[in-house]
Formats: C-alpha cells, sequence, structure tokens
C-alpha cells in the first residue's frame, strides 16, 4: 500500500500544476522589464544603414516598439492592424526588424505598407534579447521616461488597439 502512495502524490500534484497551468492565459506572460527602462541600443535603421537611432532619441515621447520579421506568419497576420494604428497617428510606431535580411525586410513593407515612423535592423538579435523576445510578434509600449509599460506578446489585433494601446497611450499622454 505505502508503495503505491508516492506515485500517488506524485501525479496529483502534477495535476494540479496541470490545472493551474491550463488556466492562464499565454499571451499575458509577465515581462521581467515592466516598469523598468527599456533597454538602451543604437541601431541602424532598415531604409537607410548608415544612420542609426537610439534609445535616446525616443525619448520625451510615448511610441510603441513592434518587434517584426518577414519571415514571421503571425507578423503578415498582425501587419494590416499595424498599419491601421498607424493611420490614427495616435502613437509613433517604431519596427524592430528581428533576425531578418534587410533585403527581405524592405520587400516586405513594400508589399505590405510601412507603418513605421523607422524601423531598425536587430539582425543578430541582441536587442531583441534585451527586451526578453523570445518570439516575433511582441509589442512594447514605452512612456515618455522610457519605461516599458506594456508588453503584448503575438499579434495585435484591432480590438487590442482599441481596447488597450489607444487608453494606455492616451493616459501616458496626458
Amino acid at each position: 500500500m505505502k508503495r503505491y502512495f508516492v506515485p500517488l502524490a506524485v501525479f496529483v500534484v502534477l495535476m494540479v500544476f496541470l490545472a493551474i497551468g491550463l488556466t492562464q492565459k499565454p499571451r499575458e506572460l509577465p515581462s521581467a522589464l515592466l516598469g523598468k527602462p527599456a533597454p538602451a541600443f543604437v541601431l541602424p535603421t532598415l531604409n537607410t544603414p548608415t544612420t542609426s537611432l537610439s534609445t535616446r532619441d525616443l525619448r520625451g515621447q510615448v511610441w510603441v516598439l513592434n518587434v517584426w520579421a518577414s519571415w514571421c506568419v503571425a507578423c503578415r497576420d498582425e501587419h494590416a492592424t499595424m498599419v491601421e494604428m498607424a493611420k490614427l497617428k495616435l502613437v509613433p510606431i517604431y519596427g524592430l526588424n528581428y533576425k531578418d535580411q534587410r533585403a527581405d525586410a524592405l520587400g516586405w513593407l513594400a508589399r505590405f505598407g510601412n507603418p513605421y515612423v523607422a524601423s531598425l535592423s536587430d539582425t543578430d538579435g541582441l536587442v531583441g534579447i534585451d527586451y526578453g523576445v523570445y518570439g516575433v510578434p511582441e509589442t512594447f509600449v514605452i512612456d515618455k521616461a522610457g519605461v516599458i509599460r506594456r508588453k503584448f506578446v503575438g499579434p495585435v489585433t484591432a480590438q487590442t488597439v482599441r481596447d488597450e494601446i489607444v487608453p494606455l497611450v492616451a493616459r501616458l499622454n496626458s
């Protein structure tokens, strides 16, 4: 009888953890960076590699950083939403082109539209690592002081823009 107790107890504990895990929302993963300064970067722009942009250049404004790649299927699903959000002129959107080839990325933007004030080239993915990116797309809302206020994992939808990004940006700009 005792020899069955330990495996049964382990099984019950594993089932409890599984049940808890199944109730979580995978797109709402907590980020250790929320409420902390956005990691600093100086990166070349995709359009003009001889020109660079840094987090210091973006201070004093609320901005969105959208991590994307031309090889990313989910990015294609999200891209129309980013284009529509850019048309609202609510907040400047900067792209972080993640682990991509410049020619592929430029072709992709030419084909699907360019919602970005500038898209930055993170060919090696090092800035993405600093931001805790583990898959694309990911989107960050960053305040005037350069602090990350929200992270969205996966494609941003029109509903997310309407219900979460618009009110957050309005609050951060007031």
